[in-house]
């Protein structure tokens, strides 16, 4: 335990210097967000820095090389959490080189999704990680080579999940770092060696000194670079160690934002209505004139209690 709070401290402090020392870097070069025209509330944001995904991301990196053993699980959640970071700095690329909201072309990013998320999947299934741990209980069940399809299904699901959460300033950033707590501490209390539990953490601490900088009203965005890393990570992590089932409970958030704009676009094609005011659904809450912080805030309190729900059978009265 000594280790992983160690390696959130030294990721938290990495943060915090990268976040300050990159903010007026981006500016200088002209890195802002071109906000949607539709998102009225959000025009005072234009121009923000971007970007800023690189800061806590690198910051997590170099903390759990420091204390992590480096198993191969671990090697490849870092190559898939820096692949999608990579495919995410791209799309903020084009759309400032563009002067729009439009990056790369969705079927280019799909594209990258499904070729990740496939590899990770006959990763797991060549190195024996097929276990499913069910949550609340002491249940496991081996897919055997059926993990492929739902490696598949869990990275695209995560890592568009994450993304569409992060339209409000701090929401995703706090959201992610209560999950990446919670699923820390699940994966450490599990003996899941020390590497997931450790980059995990990672991200926990380097996410807290990023939100220093994104609260509202924020000074950076994380974009894509951030946004889809951090899918990344999460489903490698939560699927290396045998706990995908825990990303709906503890990243219930996430979950909630996809659906709310799946359902809008299936009823508004049916009935030429909408079921929010705007979706994702913290958007509607925005339009009812709940501020952004406050929104931030209850979000990460219901998924620190759902994350708690998970570590309440390990203990011990």
């Amino acid at each position: 335990m000594r280790d992983y709070l160690l390696c959130a401290l030294l990721s938290f402090a990495l943060s915090l210097a990268l976040c300050a020392a990159l903010i007026p870097l981006l500016k200088r070069l002209g890195a802002g967000q071109n906000i949607l025209s539709y998102v009225k509330e959000h025009k005072s944001k234009g121009g923000t820095p971007t970007m800023g995904g690189l800061a806590f991301v690198l910051a997590a990196c170099i903390s759990s090389l420091c204390f992590a053993r480096g198993d191969k699980p671990f090697w490849v959640s870092l190559a898939v959490g820096l692949g999608y970071l990579l495919v995410g700095f791209l799309d903020d690329l084009m759309k400032k080189l563009r002067g729009s909201n439009l990056g790369l072309k969705p079927y280019q990013k799909m594209g990258f999704q499904l070729a990740v998320a496939a590899v990770a999947g006959v990763y797991c299934c060549l190195n024996g990680l097929t276990v499913l741990r069910v949550p609340y209980t002491d249940l496991v069940f081996d897919l055997g080579w059926w993990m492929l399809p739902f490696a598949v299904f869990v990275f695209v699901a995560t890592v568009n999940s994450v993304n569409l959460t992060d339209g409000l300033d701090g929401l995703a950033g706090s959201v992610s770092l209560v999950f990446f707590f919670v699923l820390g501490a699940l994966c450490a209390l599990q003996g899941e060696g020390n590497s997931l539990p450790m980059l995990s953490f990672a991200l926990s601490g380097a996410l807290a000194a990023y939100l220093i900088f994104n609260t509202n009203r924020a000074s950076v965005f994380m974009g894509d670079t951030g946004s889809l890393s951090l899918g990344g990570f999460a489903a490698s992590c939560a699927l290396f160690s045998g706990n995908a089932l825990v990303i709906p409970i503890a990243g219930a958030a996430f979950v909630v934002s996809s659906i709310s704009v799946i359902l809008q676009v299936i009823y508004y094609k049916k009935t030429g209505k909408r079921i929010f005011l705007m979706a994702p659904v913290h958007h509607h809450f925005q339009e009812k004139g709940y501020t952004e912080a406050k929104i931030a805030y209850v979000y990460a309190v219901l998924t620190a209690v759902a994350g708690a729900t998970l570590l309440l059978p390990f203990v011990r009265p």
